[in-house]
């Protein structure tokens, strides 16, 4: 493989997917800041800056298209049967991509949430993350939203069974008895996520998860207000790549590339 030694993409891809990497990307922010720092831009006014020594970098993948997608069915630990065959195509897409840009071969670790589609969708990605040759550590707190009882059922058995939870007027309403509440699911994930972070300083560790997941952490990360942090305000589209930056001696979290699915076949 070829690429950075550190693992970091040569173009850092941010905003809507395809963007960045299919126009050659953001400038390489390395030389970028070097460059602001030549014209003599103050640092406390420069807009794109070196990345931090001793920072920990947490590149949180999406699943492809999963089979419970489609289908309609709610995709638990007992809905979720892994990916489509148009899911496994955009999983080896990125893979084929990462084995030529080297941007995830500095990664330490490989984690994955419990649900098929994800552990599918990391056994893919093996093979050019790191030295290829990582473990996939599954975590039940990556995973999406806890269904409860729904888990398996069509979304016509859930509405017909219990009714259908408006979280934009009550998001501490659980989606089933036994499941989560959106109130509760979004600080779940965000935590899952920084725990990671807070276990690998100063390392690139990479996790296949879910939309869910890559929005709690939008949310959290980001302080979003809850008066504008309802579901959905963001579309994350499979087997894209959201990187976040967490520098520990500012206890902060810099968003470094989101919904980046350069070359990913949708259909």
């Amino acid at each position: 493989m070829t690429g950075p030694s550190a693992g970091r993409p040569a173009d850092v891809a941010s905003g809507a997917a395809g963007e960045g990497a299919a126009n050659g990307g953001a400038a390489s922010e390395g030389p970028a800041a070097e460059l602001g720092a030549s014209f003599g831009v103050p640092t406390g006014v420069r807009r794109i800056v070196a990345p931090t020594d001793g920072a920990t970098r947490i590149v949180l993948v999406r699943h492809g298209e999963a089979v419970c997608n489609v289908n309609g069915i709610v995709g638990g630990v007992i809905g979720c049967t892994g990916l489509t065959e148009l899911g496994r195509r955009q999983i080896s897409a990125l893979a084929a991509r990462l084995e030529v840009t080297g941007e995830l071969a500095g990664a330490t670790t490989l984690y994955a949430s419990v649900l098929p589609r994800a552990v599918e969708t990391a056994e893919i990605l093996r093979p050019v993350v790191g030295n290829g040759k990582l473990d996939v550590v599954q975590e039940c707190a990556l995973c999406e939203l806890h269904p409860g009882e729904s888990d398996g059922l069509t979304w016509q058995e859930v509405v017909d069974r219990f009714g259908v939870p408006e979280w934009d007027i009550d998001p501490d309403t659980v989606i089933a008895p036994g499941g989560e509440s959106w109130s509760a699911f979004v600080p779940r994930a965000a935590a899952a996520v920084r725990a990671l972070a807070l276990r690998h300083p100063g390392e690139l560790v990479v996790a296949a998860v879910h939309a869910g997941v890559i929005e709690s952490t939008m949310i959290s990360f980001l302080e979003i207000p809850p008066a504008v942090s309802r579901r959905g305000w963001t579309r994350i589209v499979h087997a894209s790549l959201t990187e976040w930056e967490w520098v520990p001696t500012d206890s902060r979290w810099v968003l470094i590339r989101f919904n980046d699915a350069y070359g990913i076949p949708t259909e």
